[in-house]
């Protein structure tokens, strides 16, 4: 890539990342890991959905902000398939989430902070990378990690104090 083609993106994945964090802010507030996401189609410039974590709320173990995302895509454009769309999250991913972007052949991955515990794109299985994975998105991370790291941590340690 070259430095002035990346410079337009990385300016909207930080506008867009940080409406992401505040949607996972919002869920914090309300009980909720504050993992946030944002679905984007760049080719008509439109947010498609924003939201973060519902499980506790919904009383679903799979609504990660991720999945309700690829739902809310998938309904806005009646199909499984989400070619050309962007989607922003405010965690690495876990294998579940992983596996449901995949299908959903997302094309480009933005997320914020790394997750060496229970993310699937830089640790653990490393989803992307195996053989048996047939769509493997772009992927962009660190995007405003800090402010994702910082949430996380805040929300954990209330939780324990």
């Amino acid at each position: 890539m070259h430095e002035a083609d990346d410079t337009p993106n990385m300016a909207r994945d930080e506008i867009l990342m940080q409406r992401a964090l505040s949607a996972a802010g919002r869920a914090g507030q309300s009980g909720e890991v504050p993992i946030g996401a944002l679905l984007w189609d760049p080719a008509a410039e439109r947010v498609l959905w924003e939201g973060a974590n519902a499980p506790i709320a919904l009383h679903d173990p799979s609504a990660h902000a991720e999945i309700l995302a690829l739902r809310a895509g998938g309904a806005a454009l009646r199909s499984y398939r989400l070619t050309g769309l962007w989607l922003y999250v405010t965690l690495e991913p876990c294998a579940m989430c992983a596996g449901a972007i995949s299908h959903a052949r997302i094309e480009r991955l933005i997320f914020a902070a790394e997750d060496a515990k229970g993310g699937a794109i830089l640790h653990g299985p490393r989803f992307f990378e195996q053989p048996t994975c047939h769509w493997r998105p772009q992927i962009q991370a660190g995007v405003l990690a800090q402010g994702s790291a910082e949430l996380l941590r805040a929300f954990f340690k209330a939780r324990r104090g």
